[in-house]
């Protein structure tokens, strides 16, 4: 099959064949951590404009333009951490850090996808193109520097979900109380200090300083303090926030059923009973990272827990039906 022979500013590796290398951008890319710009839906179902066909399509259109942008910065964070990479079980296999995608080649994709979606993001909403600014700013800094800052490390990470939500939220122009920013806040705090935590079981003590060296600066004592203070604020917030919204007037032909509970319908509270769908996901969480030692990567623990999985759809179809259904 033929080589590629490129420019010395973009040669590839040889025994790298075009296949190999098309291949190797898209995996660059990471189109499996898209599943967190799903984020960007949150405001658009809670704010009850799921059924508003501008509303989505907007949102859909910013999911893509976030799926683009963080692209883009992986490709650059790649390039900053390849030698630590390379130290890394798992990375060393990223194609950047293999050698399979040069990393000039990785520059120029990565700049095209930013001039290309930043516009197209002003051109859809001016707080959607702040929200995307923002977050490319963030992960730069992250990428450069901040990923050597103990803590700091952890609350640009969360910070990077919290945008993702809060670019959905703007871009429909939706408000949402501040029960649920905290909810977000604690969750994506969560994640992060999980994914900490499990590097440093994945890693030994000597690699975790090559791979991250704030590693070694994070004592498991600290990590295991930190993970049940998030794990315990999620839900607690979470469950505030469904506490505090608006109670919802059964409109469905369920509501000769519900007519038989004590509680008026107006002063019922039906998200909450959605709380201990979001309580058992927690623990299960927990288990994943304790037990399982596969917190290190969300998205792939989502994809493949099937419990986890499970459980996310449920509290999801719970959501949509209580809101858009029960309220229709």
């Amino acid at each position: 099959m033929a080589k590629f022979i490129l420019s010395p500013g973009l040669a590839i590796a040889p025994e790298v064949t075009p296949i190999q290398l098309v291949w190797g951008l898209i995996r660059a890319g990471r189109p499996r951590q898209w599943i967190k710009n799903f984020a960007l839906f949150a405001g658009l179902i809670f704010s009850g404009q799921l059924d508003n066909p501008s509303a989505l399509i907007i949102t859909l259109q910013a999911f893509f333009i976030f799926c683009g942008l963080s692209s883009a910065t992986y490709y650059l964070n790649d390039i900053f951490d390849v030698e630590r990479d390379k130290q890394h079980p798992f990375k060393s296999k990223r194609p950047i850090a293999s050698g399979i995608v040069p990393i000039q080649l990785a520059v120029i994709i990565a700049f095209l996808a930013v001039i290309i979606l930043l516009p197209l993001a002003y051109q859809i909403s001016l707080p959607l193109f702040y929200a995307a600014l923002a977050y490319l700013i963030l992960q730069l800094f992250y990428s450069a520097y901040l990923k050597s800052v103990i803590l700091l490390d952890v609350i640009v990470i969360a910070t990077g979900f919290v945008l993702r939500v809060y670019a959905g939220i703007w871009a429909v122009d939706a408000h949402l109380n501040v029960w649920f920013l905290l909810s977000i806040i604690s969750l994506s705090l969560f994640l992060a200090i999980g994914k900490r935590r499990s590097e440093l079981t994945l890693m030994s003590e000597a690699h975790a300083g090559k791979h991250r060296e704030t590693l070694l600066h994070y004592p498991q004592s600290l990590l295991d303090i930190l993970t049940s203070m998030f794990a315990n604020s999620t839900w607690l917030t979470y469950a505030l926030f469904a506490f505090q919204q608006p109670p919802i007037r059964v409109t469905t032909p369920l509501m000769k059923i519900f007519n038989v509970v004590t509680v008026p319908l107006a002063e019922a509270k039906f998200l909450m009973i959605t709380v201990p769908v979001v309580i058992y996901a927690v623990m299960r969480y927990l288990y994943i990272i304790y037990e399982k030692k596969e917190g290190e990567s969300p998205e792939r623990v989502l994809l493949t827990d099937t419990p986890l999985l499970s459980t996310i759809i449920i509290w999801l179809i719970l959501v949509i039906f209580i809101i858009y259904y029960l309220g229709g």
